[in-house]
């Protein structure tokens, strides 16, 4: 559930030092990646809004909303196939919180936007179990 790592990191670290079967640590991981997804895209607006009014978190938001907008122009164009896209790139920054970021920012429908997160999600957790059970050799593990 963690920001930047999600199931990129669970994953890899549950089959490898975890010894846990691949099929639990992707289940669990998925699940774990999906757990914070409704929450920020209800909450991320309202909490923006009034933490902004205080300068360091003004800045914060300016930040973040700036750096997902130059990340998200696949979200801009395509939506919800934009939005999976982006989630399923198992790249650090840029998977399911950055993907709700995104979803708020381009305007992408809640329910819309959470059915691409979680498909995004199902597929970045299947080529990261894959990289890390050896089928395919993603970042070098075998």
């Amino acid at each position: 559930m963690l920001p930047i790592s999600e199931l990129r990191g669970a994953i890899p670290y549950a089959i490898t030092i975890g010894g846990m079967p691949w099929q639990e640590a992707y289940v669990l991981s998925v699940i774990g990646n999906f757990v914070p997804v409704i929450p920020i895209l209800f909450l991320l607006d309202p909490v923006s809004r009034y933490l902004r009014r205080f300068t360091a978190f003004d800045r914060f938001f300016e930040w973040l909303f700036a750096r997902t907008r130059r990340r998200g122009k696949l979200i801009e164009r395509f939506e919800a196939l934009g939005l999976i896209l982006f989630v399923a790139v198992p790249l650090p920054i840029t998977g399911a919180w950055t993907g709700c970021v995104a979803a708020f920012l381009f305007g992408v429908r809640r329910p819309l936007a959470i059915v691409s997160i979680l498909a995004g999600i199902l597929i970045a957790g299947a080529v990261v179990t894959l990289a890390t059970t050896g089928i395919i050799s993603f970042w070098g593990i075998h």
